[in-house]
């Protein structure tokens, strides 16, 4: 199957006590799992901005200080009916516990996101459904113990299970 191109930014927002925020999308080829807040980026946009304006558009949260890369990763999706391979930055950020502003079920419909929730780092550790990044839980291990990485880690191409 051929697939599109897309470059795509996310955010790991961290609050005080360590948990990340997620939203949990149902994608038509991979199914249900958690990921974090954000998407494609406009053309010629840098993915830290990227991430932080769909960080905004998704939650509605302005004040988040948004941090160093986190990692890259590739995979393959399905978005309104068109297979894409997209190649994501994942940048971390930090800011207080609280909800998005709205109504996100009915603002975010066609993003396929059912719900959201802060996961705790034992809670994700011990995650029974998919988390995107695959290796999320780590990842984040390594920057509450040892700091942000010096440069992004790379996860490379990661296949649908």
């Amino acid at each position: 199957m051929k697939r599109v191109p897309r470059r795509a930014a996310r955010i790991a927002v961290l609050d005080p006590a360590g948990a990340v925020f997620m939203f949990r999308y149902d994608n038509e080829e991979v199914g249900v799992h958690w990921a974090l807040p954000g998407g494609g980026l406009e053309p010629g946009e840098d993915p830290l901005r990227g991430a932080v304006r769909e960080l905004r558009e998704e939650t509605g949260w302005t004040d988040v200080e948004p941090g160093p890369a986190l990692c890259r990763w590739e995979h393959d999706f399905t978005r309104a009916g068109v297979p894409v391979r997209q190649r994501e930055v994942i940048h971390l950020g930090y800011g207080p516990r609280r909800d998005p502003v709205g109504d996100l079920t009915d603002a975010h419909a066609e993003d396929a996101i059912l719900r959201w929730r802060w996961w705790s780092p034992a809670e994700l550790s011990a995650a029974a459904e998919a988390l995107w990044p695959p290796r999320l839980a780590e990842l984040l291990d390594g920057v509450r113990r040892d700091g942000p990485p010096r440069t992004p880690v790379e996860l490379g191409f990661v296949p649908n299970r």
